[in-house]
């Protein structure tokens, strides 16, 4: 059976939006095409992958047990494309990076050298399965970050911020401790490593950090912040700041630093790698 990987694409698109119009306008094309296409695929596989309703499309049985398989082969053969290119010497680099860390300074030195960049922005919990499953080549991120198969540079440190409601008794302050805020909910995170790097659980003496609700994405960790529902600790900068204007951050001045680090395969080395390496060091890094 030949399965256009193009077709399995939009099939994976019309299943994370519920919905064929959503769909389009994220794939940017038509529509009807986009019906004819899955169709199409549904032919081509003999079974019906969507129930159609007014509410949206969800997908059927068999859509639900195919979806996993079409993501991993659209895995598979990305993964197969760069470990192609990078065996034939293309010169071409794939970076990744996170949060609100900026990578542009290297992207144009790298080019004005004459090589093909690309960037792919990641979640923290990706980095390191796109590193192993070579969906990008380096990562400019933070730790903590599973680097058994990884090898890590570091760029530089910089100090954790309590991000607060501008009504919060400690909004203001030019710095706090841990234990100004000690016995209050800090927004827990799905990834084991990350909760407790953020949460900084277990405490010093051993006690469990107060418990608080879950965040899945950075909108829903500002709302539960701005509702009064838990605090949270994040990286420097003004982005969150900026996006809700209701929210203020203040130094934590006792605790580990975040570490800002470039992430590579352990054991692969080329010439491009090492130079993006050495330019990263040289424009990123901070005394």
């Amino acid at each position: 059976m030949d399965v256009d990987l193009r077709l399995i694409r939009y099939f994976t698109v019309v299943a994370e939006h519920g919905n064929f119009h959503r769909a389009a306008a994220a794939l940017r094309t038509a529509q009807p095409s986009l019906s004819r296409q899955v169709q199409q695929l549904e032919k081509v596989l003999g079974v019906r992958l969507f129930e159609r309703t007014r509410q949206g499309s969800h997908l059927t049985a068999a859509g639900k047990a195919f979806l996993p398989e079409a993501l991993s082969l659209l895995r598979a053969s990305e993964r197969a494309a760069n470990r192609a290119r990078s065996a034939g010497g293309s010169g071409a680099l794939l970076i990744g990076y996170t949060g609100n860390l900026i990578v542009t300074h290297v992207v144009r030195e790298l080019r004005r050298r004459g090589c093909t960049v690309r960037t792919r922005h990641l979640s923290q919990p990706d980095v390191a399965a796109a590193l192993i499953d070579h969906r990008i080549d380096v990562a400019v991120t933070r730790l903590p970050l599973p680097t058994d198969r990884l090898r890590v540079t570091v760029l530089y440190d910089e100090s954790r911020v309590l991000l607060i409601p501008v009504s919060h008794r400690l909004a203001g302050k030019e710095s706090v401790t841990l234990d100004d805020f000690a016995d209050e909910p800090l927004v827990r995170h799905s990834d084991p490593d990350l909760d407790a790097f953020w949460r900084i659980d277990p405490r010093a003496d051993g006690r469990p950090a107060p418990d608080g609700p879950t965040a899945a994405t950075v909108e829903d960790k500002l709302e539960l912040v701005a509702a009064g529902d838990a605090l949270t600790m994040a990286p420097p900068g003004d982005e969150y700041t900026s996006l809700r204007r209701d929210l203020t951050s203040v130094p934590v001045h006792d605790v580990d630093p975040c570490r800002v680090v470039i992430a590579t395969r352990a054991n692969e080395t080329s010439p491009l790698i090492e130079q993006f390496r050495a330019v990263a060091v040289a424009l990123l890094g901070r005394v």
